[in-house]
């Protein structure tokens, strides 16, 4: 059974007929978009300038949202953290977190992966220190049906895992290096500037999280975990018991904000 189309000229005006071809062929040059149709651009011209500028086709729909999606950040909900970033984890970017062993550093990793799987988001971890421990991460509010973790075994494996992972789609990739020292060598600059553009291709907020700054000019901000101050519960000669911890955060490089600020962070711990 065969069916014919009506009207055939209507539903595809493909070619010029003044010219006799094609638009996206000819030698001149079309004022209008290259995609969009000419019963389109007709009506654009009809209308008043005000209504026209407001009219957009699928492609430019598109766009705009996806524009504006990456205009947007993921919160940590860790308010001191997102504030030295401007209201979270860009998406789109590179952020970089640094501190000793003690600093807080997974801590912040672990809000952040609750943060964006409690919005709907999935995420991965790209644990070299192989650190994660899933019940905990679970009663932190992690959803952990949205993360995907890897355990790759040395800083290279980790860094080419992590470029791999963030062309398929994920809004947040994290990748924590562990403690010093990380197990593997060091990897050339290069790769860290080939992570920023994927995360920017992409649209993915990117953290990585290091015992010492490694992605040099490729990240968009560097926040630095300083000194910590532990917060213990009992007196006297009762055992002490660790409550909580306080960081000190300080924002070292921001392509946007002027660097240099400070804030604290509290951390309660997990009963």
């Amino acid at each position: 059974m065969s069916a014919t189309a009506h009207s055939l000229d209507f539903q595809f005006p493909l070619l010029d007929r003044k010219a006799g071809v094609s638009p996206a062929i000819s030698g001149g040059r079309d004022a209008r978009p290259p995609l969009e149709r000419e019963d389109l651009a007709r009506l654009r011209a009809t209308l008043a300038g005000t209504a026209a500028a407001k009219m957009t086709n699928g492609a430019e729909l598109i766009r705009a949202l996806d524009k504006a999606r990456r205009e947007e950040s993921i919160p940590t909900t860790l308010a001191p953290f997102d504030a030295l970033l401007g209201g979270g984890l860009p998406r789109g970017k590179m952020v970089e977190l640094t501190g000793r062993r003690g600093a807080g550093r997974f801590s912040i990793v672990m809000a952040a992966l609750a943060a964006a799987t409690s919005m709907g988001e999935a995420a991965v971890l790209i644990d070299l220190g192989d650190h994660l421990d899933p019940w905990s991460a679970e009663a932190a509010g992690v959803d952990l049906r949205r993360v995907l973790w890897i355990r790759p075994q040395t800083l290279k494996q980790a860094v080419m895992s992590t470029e791999m992972i963030t062309a398929t789609g994920f809004q947040l990739v994290v990748l924590d290096t562990g403690t010093h020292p990380m197990r593997g060598r060091r990897v050339p600059d290069a790769s860290w500037v080939r992570l920023g553009r994927s995360a920017e291709a992409h649209g993915a907020a990117m953290l990585v999280s290091t015992p010492y700054p490694l992605t040099g000019t490729a990240s968009e901000a560097v926040v630095t975990a300083g000194r910590s101050r532990m917060k213990w519960l009992g007196r006297g000669k009762s055992p002490h018991v660790l409550a909580g911890v306080t960081l000190e955060l300080t924002l070292e490089k921001h392509r946007h904000r002027k660097p240099g600020e400070h804030t604290s962070l509290s951390l309660e711990l997990l009963p």
